[in-house]
């Protein structure tokens, strides 16, 4: 070690001094070196001094996130057959309501069983989501979770109905007003979390509908057995609502895509599912070639966007294109023998979506935005391809689609 530093060593935290020239250590009184000279930020301070840690910004953006955190806790518990319905409700005085139906989430001052209560939820930093896994979703960046929305609410209540009894704890800017107290009897049994995001905090204080709707939509398609409501009470002329529940999965999601007008069908919709234990997890996936349509490919990694790709989304191409160029090969198609041109007009009107999920997922990057298992890139290939092909040797209307393709001089029309 050089002479000139000294490590000073106070557990949780690490001091870094650097002495003179000379190697003498320089004395603490000269430039203030003592515990007291340290700032300690405890409880909700510590997000609210630094919002964007936790939510990504303070703008609209972070805003969602801070919803997205009650809401997508609501729809693992769901996801955990723990309950059965998730409505979310934009308040006409800026506040979200996240109501979850189910026994209720335990309540420590009524000697519930469980772990974690609705207080241990709302005031204690997780180490990772309670609900973890391929199975679940997920919008925290920290892993803090349900504190996250407390500490950056102006005000916030959990309500627990359960066993007869309507529980609720009030919070003010992540901090208990009191313990949860009795408030009547009930024969309904669910939780209920309210919250009107502080002001002093974000940039604005109100999400766009139809930017919740597109999460909630799309976790509906990328997890069958949710059920999720989303109504808004601001509009002057009344509520409005929509109910996300997608049986279909991927295939429902690219009928979504592809139901714009202005375009017409070249194929039906083509999706499978399956599950890999090389990369302990599943592969769904699910396409439609247009004509007039540019195409869109979207990735996913346990229900969050992959807006930069990885290696699922080379796996998808490679498995298209290997069962593409042997169903050209098989049928002696000229363009078989120009493989450099086959790909480019595969894309043409694409519209796709390729989902995993992992039980141990690695992304590159602290925004997640690439998928980076190195195993799942020939998962979805050889998966791709093996179906993809068949699909093509048993559906005439799409083998005679791909053939125009693979063997036209030109692109398509409106490509």
């Amino acid at each position: 070690m050089p002479a000139d530093l000294v490590f000073c060593l106070h557990s949780p935290r690490v001091m870094v001094r650097w002495a003179s020239t000379g190697g003498d250590v320089m004395s603490d009184a000269v430039h203030g070196y003592s515990a007291a000279g340290i700032p300690l930020l405890d409880g909700p301070e510590v997000i609210r001094k630094r919002p964007g840690m936790y939510v990504g910004s303070t703008s609209e953006r972070g805003l969602r996130t801070y919803v997205f955190t009650v809401s997508d806790w609501a729809v693992n518990e769901v996801l955990a057959q723990d309950a059965g319905h998730v409505e979310i409700v934009l308040e006409s005085d800026g506040g979200v309501r996240v109501a979850l139906d189910g026994l209720g989430i335990p309540v420590e001052a009524a000697g519930h069983p469980g772990t974690p209560s609705l207080e241990e939820l709302l005031t204690r930093t997780l180490v990772e989501p309670w609900r973890d896994g391929r199975r679940f979703v997920g919008a925290w960046l920290m892993g803090a979770g349900l504190f996250v929305t407390n500490a950056l609410s102006s005000r916030l209540t959990g309500e627990v109905r359960r066993e007869g009894v309507r529980w609720v704890q009030r919070f003010d800017r992540g901090v208990a007003a009191g313990p949860p107290v009795p408030e009547g009897p009930t024969t309904d049994t669910g939780t209920v979390i309210a919250f009107l995001p502080d002001a002093d905090i974000f940039e604005v204080t109100e999400c766009s509908f139809d930017a919740l709707a597109e999460h909630f939509r799309t976790e509906a398609f990328l997890n069958r057995a949710l059920d999720i409501a989303l109504t808004d009470e601001r509009p002057p002329g009344g509520p409005r609502s929509e109910r996300f529940y997608s049986p279909g999965g991927a295939k429902d999601f690219v009928a979504f895509l592809t139901a714009g007008a202005g375009t017409s069908d070249e194929t039906d919709v083509f999706g499978f599912e399956q599950e890999d234990p090389r990369i302990a997890g599943s592969v769904e996936v699910a396409l439609k070639w247009s004509r007039d349509a540019t195409g869109d490919m979207r990735t996913f990694a346990n229900s969050r966007p992959t807006p930069e790709g990885g290696v699922h989304l080379v796996g998808f191409r490679e498995g298209v294109t290997a069962a593409v160029d042997t169903f050209a090969r098989e049928r002696r198609l000229p363009a078989a023998t120009t493989a450099d041109r086959v790909p480019d007009r595969l894309w043409d009107g694409l519209t796709a979506v390729v989902s995993v999920k992992l039980d141990r997922p690695e992304f590159e990057g602290s925004t997640r935005a690439v998928l980076g298992n190195a195993e799942v890139r020939e998962s979805v290939a050889s998966a791709v391809q093996e179906h993809l092909l068949m699909w093509l040797t048993e559906d005439p209307r799409l083998a005679a689609a791909v053939a125009d393709r693979i063997t036209a001089d030109t692109r398509p029309s409106g490509a």
